[in-house]
């Protein structure tokens, strides 16, 4: 049997090649001439295999050695084929909707020869072989695409922090593709989100939801949402998806476990919707099971709040994140399949995330496994305290000079005086309008973090800042155009208390003196609309 091509990628045959692969043979002991297995085969006009596409019908050569076209393909072929005793062939088209798919050649060897009552068999079972082929290449193309299109919405790599050395795997199931994902997301003051999310099902529309689910995490991270704010945002998203039903399929069933780890406090904050919780690995070796307050799935919460959970973790931590597919099979319940994550994490050595990985992989999954498996494994650092300055701010716009000369002071120390002029430009901005228009407390701190120096503001206000386009004529409301043009990123970020104003440099792109008309603006500080 030989098929074109583009039918063995799990493609439509556009007829432009009319060559073909063997890809099956069978009946005859393995000593024949026939083409092998792989072998590329071209049938020029003339040729049984050629006119039996041409017609559409299966085409007899009674007599091999007197059928000019089939010995005009290989001449010295031909010869060792009729030397090994064949010599009668029936070659049929093998077609499915009107499209030719291939071909395939019934041989005799020791019988007498084919007669023409036997091309009607020939023909159906050519015809029933052609249906299966081309719901096999059906099959293929979907599942490619599923493939591609999964492929494409994970994450091809994943940042690397200083917060954080990690390590992750995915393993798709042996039916088809799924809807697990994992993801790291950088946040402003040098945290990070850790995600891990699972979306009930196999195939296209699996792994489709996953993208849209990951797409919107990736965009509720950015306003800087709480994981507790976030996950009730997503909730609300799949509900909606749900109720438009613009799909056959419901979401609901998804789940996720989001969490913000922040290096300068060593605190972790988790909530998850559905999903199981990690596994912390301290750095003596004890592994435990922390108790993360959960909500139902997304999509089928219905307004319950979703509750917060915050672990204070030594560095050198290993968080453990990972899908239900990880711990629970057919076989063994996930009880069980948690015993034995302990017990693999518990192993004496320290290992790092990538053997960590390895090591859980190998313990959990002696077998392909039947579910989708995604597993992050983190470990933590803690950013070093003498790259953290902060100040209590007191209510006096008097205090600012005094904090600008701190800031100033701190940053030489830290080795960064090019960054002096800058930074002082962004602290004395943000503690001006924070006394003026925040309330108390008002703290600021500093962090240097890599190539990165971070200035924050926070106070006990809720109201948010915005950018102003000032009249050239207005003496004010440029304070947050010039911190946009002076740092790589700025933003807000809301706590229980109030919020932060934060403002990032990156250390290798110093913006000039001369950018925004130089030292008159450490004179004159702007009002700004809060």
């Amino acid at each position: 049997m030989e098929l074109l091509d583009p039918v063995l990628r799990g493609e439509e045959p556009t007829g432009a090649n009319s060559d073909m692969r063997r890809t099956a043979i069978a009946g005859i002991r393995g000593d024949h001439p026939l083409y092998p297995v792989g072998e590329m085969l071209h049938f020029p006009d003339g040729s049984t295999a050629a006119l039996g596409v041409a017609a559409g019908r299966a085409v007899l050569a009674a007599d091999l050695s007197a059928s000019e076209g089939w010995i005009a393909v290989d001449q010295p072929r031909a010869r060792a084929v009729l030397d090994y005793g064949i010599h009668s062939l029936i070659s049929a088209p093998l077609q499915a909707r009107g499209v030719v798919l291939g071909s395939v050649d019934f041989w005799r060897k020791d019988k007498g020869p084919f007669e023409p009552e036997e091309l009607s068999v020939a023909e159906e079972l050519a015809a029933r072989a052609g249906v299966a082929i081309d719901n096999a290449r059906r099959f293929t193309r979907e599942h490619t695409m599923a493939v591609t299109l999964q492929r494409s919405l994970l994450p091809r790599s994943l940042p690397t922090h200083s917060a954080l050395e990690v390590a992750h795997r995915y393993l798709p199931a042996q039916p088809g593709v799924g809807g697990d994902w994992y993801d790291i997301i950088p946040l402003p003051g040098a945290r990070v989100a850790l995600v891990v999310g699972d979306v009930v099902g196999h195939g296209l529309h699996a792994a489709a939801t996953m993208g849209r689910l990951r797409t919107a995490v990736h965009n509720f991270s950015a306003l800087d949402l709480s994981p507790d704010e976030l996950l009730a945002h997503l909730d609300a998203l799949v509900s909606r998806l749900d109720a438009e039903g613009d799909s056959d399929v419901e979401i609901s069933g998804a789940t996720c476990l989001y969490a913000i780890y922040d290096p300068v406090t060593g605190r972790c904050t988790l909530s998850r919707a559905g999903h199981p919780g990690p596994a912390l690995v301290l750095p003596d070796g004890t592994v435990t099971y922390p108790e993360i307050s959960g909500s139902p799935p997304l999509g089928i919460n219905e307004g319950l709040p979703v509750e917060t959970t915050d672990l204070v973790l030594p560095e050198g931590s290993r968080l453990v994140l990972f899908t239900d597919g990880l711990v629970e099979r057919r076989s063994r319940d996930i009880d069980a399949g948690l015993e034995v994550l302990r017990a693999t994490l518990a192993r004496p050595g320290d290992l790092g995330p990538e053997a960590t990985c390895q090591s859980v992989l190998n313990a959990l999954l002696t077998d392909r496994p039947t579910d989708d498996v995604a597993l992050l494994v983190a470990r933590t650092r803690l950013m070093d305290p003498s790259r953290v300055a902060d100040w209590d701010v007191p209510g006096d716009p008097t205090a600012v000079s005094r904090i600008r000369a701190e800031a100033a002071r701190v940053l030489n120390g830290w080795g960064l005086a090019d960054a002096t002029y800058t930074t002082e430009l962004i602290v004395s901005e943000l503690v001006t309008n924070a006394i003026r228009y925040g309330s108390p407390p008002i703290k600021l701190r500093l962090l240097h973090d890599d190539d990165t120096l971070i200035c924050e503001v926070a106070d006990g206000s809720s109201t948010a800042p915005h950018v102003r386009q000032a009249a050239f004529t207005d003496e004010g409301g440029r304070g947050l155009f010039i911190i946009a043009r002076l740092a790589h990123r700025w933003g807000t970020r809301y706590t229980a208390r109030g919020k932060v104003i934060w403002a990032e440099q990156s250390l290798g792109t110093e913006v000039p003196h001369d950018t925004l008309n130089g030292e008159a603006l450490l004179d004159q500080w702007t009002d700004e609309e809060w």
